[in-house]
């Protein structure tokens, strides 16, 4: 009789332990998708996060370099409006302070200081408040540290 009871103890047993680990491997499995899709949506969330940064970055240097170009057509000695390069110059300026503002909003702020500086320095080219110096000599320092930190950003990032 004691045969008897045994069998369907051990199957039971059986049947309780091979229900438990089944559990416990769907268990695994569900967190580990879980896990796997947390990092595929925070992956997702970054690289869109940086496109958003490489886009304001881009804008940034055409309105830096609009402004540059702007500098240089500038007339000597400046008066009114001549030819219209007032008039061109002012949404110039303009467009480059929204794409700095566009920078700070966006990026690192590591990038701030050089987007100040650069913006700056374009500003005082383009209203000739550098005296003498040639415009690309006054623009060269800010224009490398403004490159170099945003490089720093985008790699890091």
């Amino acid at each position: 009789m004691t045969g008897e009871i045994w069998a369907p103890v051990l199957s039971l047993a059986g049947v309780l332990l091979g229900g438990g680990l089944t559990a416990f491997a769907q268990r695994a499995t569900q967190r580990s998708a879980e896990r796997t899709e947390r990092h595929r949506q925070v992956t997702a969330v970054a690289e869109s996060r940086r496109a958003e940064q490489l886009a304001v970055l881009k804008e940034f240097v055409a309105r830096a370099q609009q402004a540059e170009q702007v500098a240089y057509r500038r007339p000597d000695p400046w008066g009114d409006d001549e030819n219209g390069w007032m008039t061109g110059a002012g949404p110039v300026m303009t467009a480059l302070w929204t794409a700095s503002g566009n920078v700070m909003l966006m990026c690192d702020q590591r990038l701030h200081e050089p987007v100040r500086a650069y913006g700056h320095a374009l500003n005082q080219a383009v209203w000739r408040e550098i005296g003498d110096i040639e415009v690309n000599d006054h623009l060269e320092t800010h224009k490398a540290a403004f490159m170099a930190a945003a490089h720093s950003s985008l790699a890091s990032g």
